[in-house]
């Protein structure tokens, strides 16, 4: 090891061979000493490379932007696929509550009281021997019948039907 520093300060190579002289020889990059090996690689490669650091910025947000990009699509379909399982529990969720109303239903109408119960109150049906009675109220007339009678009547007689009546709230 000794040895090979040595001949680096004299300018002799391992096989012998002088260093050039300074005016003929190639320019070789100089790495200055760093405290992190990282800082060595990294001036290594801007000198080899010929990279300047706003190259290398461009360079590390291509390759962000690249990986960015992979990652967005499969992602996009997961939160996709996810929205859409959660609708399709929220669904057969709904679906399980219709069911167990309708065993509940169909339970209940096991039982003939139920039914003749349900026959009585829906179709009006009556046991023999018992007398029906319908109560019928009398039909109020809507609101576009009234609109209608309004504007049957000539222009004039609301007028004189306002002023000795009051005018309708």
């Amino acid at each position: 090891m000794g040895e090979e520093r040595a001949r680096a300060r004299s300018g002799t190579r391992s096989g012998g061979r002088a260093r050039p002289s300074s005016g003929t020889r190639a320019r070789e990059p100089r790495l200055t000493r760093s405290r992190s090996r990282a800082g060595g690689v990294v001036a290594a490669t801007t000198a080899r490379l010929g990279l300047s650091s706003t190259r290398r910025a461009a360079i590390l947000a291509i390759v962000v932007c690249a990986l960015a990009l992979t990652v967005a699509v499969p992602l996009r379909n997961y939160v996709a696929q996810r929205q859409e399982l959660s609708a399709v529990t929220a669904q057969q969720q709904s679906l399980a509550a219709d069911v167990a109303r309708l065993d509940e239903q169909k339970a209940r109408l096991q039982n003939p009281d139920e039914v003749a119960a349900e026959a009585r109150s829906r179709l009006g049906y009556v046991r023999p021997g018992e007398v029906p009675y319908v109560v019928e109220l009398p039909n109020t007339p809507s609101a576009a019948d009234m609109e209608a009678a309004r504007k049957a009547t000539p222009w004039y007689r609301t007028l004189w039907s306002d002023v000795t009546q009051g005018a309708p709230k």
